[in-house]
């Protein structure tokens, strides 16, 4: 842990704040409710469970002393009502909004309830948000956003068109994001996820992420799919990366609001350097796994390779990535295993 990061820690553990987290139930919202009650924080959740599950509260409350976990409020509500999101963030000073529908394919399939969510909802919570006058609003932005830009690393000022219902709901939340700053003076910080793995990653369903479903599918002995020739890469970036860099996010001064930022590692990783890495750490961990993986066709919506620069979190908020992707697939393996 860098020393920047652990000295914002200090301080909120010495003046505890009350945050919102919506989306609480699910992977992101759970680890960032899990390190926020370690640290004595009052946390407000919100979740419908749509995509999120009561499992993964159920695990923070046995991770966490019961005196932590009552400063745990649940609100199961939907960011959809208006109502709702005015109750969530009443006596609040940050908000962590990560609820959303995410997944390119789903999108696809279903445009419509993507966008109620991603748009309808995300413009809910900023307005209840700026009207209950939290000190700091930070979202979960996405890599998508880049769209068919060639350009590596991605840099955020440069994006191109996007490639699927879920990005344009994703790039509407950063221009809303914008509009309310300069409408209203009312300023947030989006993140930029880039493909985020770790515990609580929901392993099933036809729209889990690639590294839960192909560890799952190892652990089983199942053959794992491939779309594509295995030469497509993404930059992995472990969970705890993303919890840092919104806690970093909400501290952040006046300077370095009304901005996006990357959420990423800074490197790039194969879709065949992955399958070798997965097995591997599951061959250290006395699972073996000898199958050869199974190559598909190449899936609608997806971007062929992506990396992040990372030197404006760096520079602005004080981000330091500890986990590159081996290490992030060390630390989240025996929870994984335990869970399939």
């Amino acid at each position: 842990m860098t020393a920047y990061y652990n000295e914002q820690l200090a301080l909120l553990k010495r003046e505890p704040k009350t945050w919102l987290i919506t989306g609480v139930a699910g992977f992101i919202g759970s680890n960032l409710l899990e390190h926020l009650l370690q640290i004595d924080q009052k946390v407000i959740g919100l979740d419908n469970f749509a995509t999120g599950y009561q499992k993964n509260l159920d695990e923070v409350k046995a991770t966490v002393s019961p005196e932590k976990w009552a400063r745990f409020d649940f609100i199961q509500a939907d960011i959809r009502d208006l109502a709702d999101c005015h109750q969530a963030c009443q006596g609040v000073d940050y908000v962590l909004h990560q609820a959303a529908l995410g997944s390119v394919p789903r999108s696809i399939n279903d445009p419509i309830t993507t966008n109620a969510a991603n748009i309808t909802g995300f413009l809910n919570v900023l307005c209840a948000a700026r009207d209950a006058k939290v000190t700091s609003f930070t979202y979960a932005a996405s890599s998508s956003t880049y769209g068919d830009h060639p350009a590596l690393p991605k840099v955020e000022e440069n994006i191109g068109k996007p490639l699927s219902p879920y990005a344009v709901t994703k790039y509407v939340n950063e221009l809303y994001a914008d509009v309310f700053a300069k409408s209203y003076g009312f300023k947030s910080v989006g993140l930029r996820y880039f493909n985020v793995f770790g515990k609580r990653q929901d392993p099933n369903g036809a729209y889990a992420a690639v590294i839960p479903k192909w560890t799952a599918a190892m652990i089983k002995g199942d053959t794992v799919d491939i779309n594509g020739d295995g030469e497509t890469s993404r930059d992995f970036c472990f969970i705890e990366n993303a919890v840092q860099a919104n806690i970093l996010a909400s501290l952040a001064n006046d300077e370095a609001k009304n901005e996006v930022y990357n959420v990423a590692v800074g490197d790039r990783t194969s879709l065949n350097t992955l399958y070798s890495s997965i097995r591997d750490s599951l061959s250290g961990n006395n699972v073996v796994f000898n199958k050869e993986p199974n190559y598909c066709d190449f899936r609608a919506g997806d971007v062929r390779h992506s990396q992040a620069d990372i030197s404006k979190a760096k520079e602005l908020l004080g981000y330091q990535p500890e986990f590159k992707i081996n290490d992030g697939i060390e630390k989240a393996m025996p929870w994984y295993i335990s869970n399939v």
